[in-house]
């Protein structure tokens, strides 16, 4: 049921991911206007965990109503569209 490796994995690549975006830069910004840095931390703290979850439950239902090879296609489709679609509409 608890698998380290998973934990490791997962803990490295959402870390990763979120270094620099936008989620992190508003937290920053957050931190900068607050007098309580602590306060700013646990808000962005609970809607991370909140929203990791959200995900966690979407997979589920995922992994339970669809094929891993439709949700592989979808999303590798949907990366192409969007990163066509940044390349096209980025300088105006």
């Amino acid at each position: 049921m608890f698998d380290i490796k998973i934990v490791f994995s997962t803990f490295i690549m959402v870390f990763l991911a979120e270094l620099g975006d936008k989620t992190q830069l508003a937290t920053m910004g957050f931190a900068a206007e607050s007098k309580s840095m602590w306060s700013v931390f646990v808000g962005s703290a609970l809607a991370l965990c909140l929203s990791s979850a959200l995900a966690v439950l979407a997979g589920a239902w995922l992994a339970k109503h669809v094929s891993p090879e439709t949700v592989r296609l979808t999303a590798g489709g949907l990366f192409v569209v969007l990163g066509i679609w940044m390349l096209a509409f980025s300088g105006r």
